[in-house]
């Protein structure tokens, strides 16, 4: 029963943080800067994400502009999309692998080793979506940091952690633990039976045996 529950809330936290990898791919706010000029009326707040740009003006009126071509953006947005994109596609993979490992689950209760082994699968692709998901968030965050503090970017256009980045990381890393509940869902005395017992038969009695 124990172990039925650590796999339920294994797969619970790998499954939000699969959705909050989605959704921080998502968000424009990875990075955010914001800008004032003589009149605090062409006050704005400038965003950059994965997939487009976005500005904010002091009125709440917000602009968003899509990229317009792939290959003129830089090497490192283009890893990071794909790093974040392949996150979400193995996420997608150890949902349907975790939940026909799930002991909850009807599928494949014939065979509980192969049934278990289904689980611990589907956790170690969490964990590997997680490992992608932080790498890609933690790359792109190392780049905002870098310069911000390199004395030759302008001011105006220094750039600070924006909210995807949190959601980015807080997602990682409970995909990366719920993955790891459910590597360890499975205690080595259920996968082991134990051996089965021999008796000594019986000998056939004969007539011989009695006066």
């Amino acid at each position: 029963m124990a172990s039925g529950g650590l796999q339920l809330l294994g797969f619970v936290l790998a499954f939000l943080g699969w959705m909050g990898i989605i959704i921080s791919t998502a968000m424009p706010q990875w990075k955010m800067a914001s800008y004032a000029g003589d009149n605090i009326v062409t006050a704005q707040a400038l965003y950059e994400g994965l997939w487009m740009s976005c500005a904010m003006q002091s009125t709440g009126q917000i602009q968003c502009k899509v990229y317009d071509s792939l290959l003129k953006l830089e090497g490192s947005l283009q890893a990071t999309r794909a790093l974040m994109v392949a996150a979400i596609l193995l996420g997608l993979v150890g949902v349907f692998v975790a939940v026909t490992g799930m002991k909850c689950m009807k599928c494949m209760e014939d065979d509980q080793v192969k049934k278990m082994r289904m689980a611990v699968f589907g956790g170690v692709i969490f964990i590997i979506a997680g490992l992608s998901a932080l790498v890609a968030t933690s790359w792109y965050g190392n780049r905002v940091a870098r310069a911000f503090y390199d004395p030759f970017t302008p001011v105006n256009t220094r750039f600070e952690f924006g909210s995807a980045l949190f959601i980015g990381w807080a997602a990682a890393s409970l995909a990366l633990l719920g993955g790891a509940f459910l590597c360890c869902s499975c205690p080595r005395s259920e996968t082991s039976y134990p051996p089965s017992r021999g008796y000594p038969k019986n000998a056939p009695s004969t007539g011989k045996d009695y006066v």
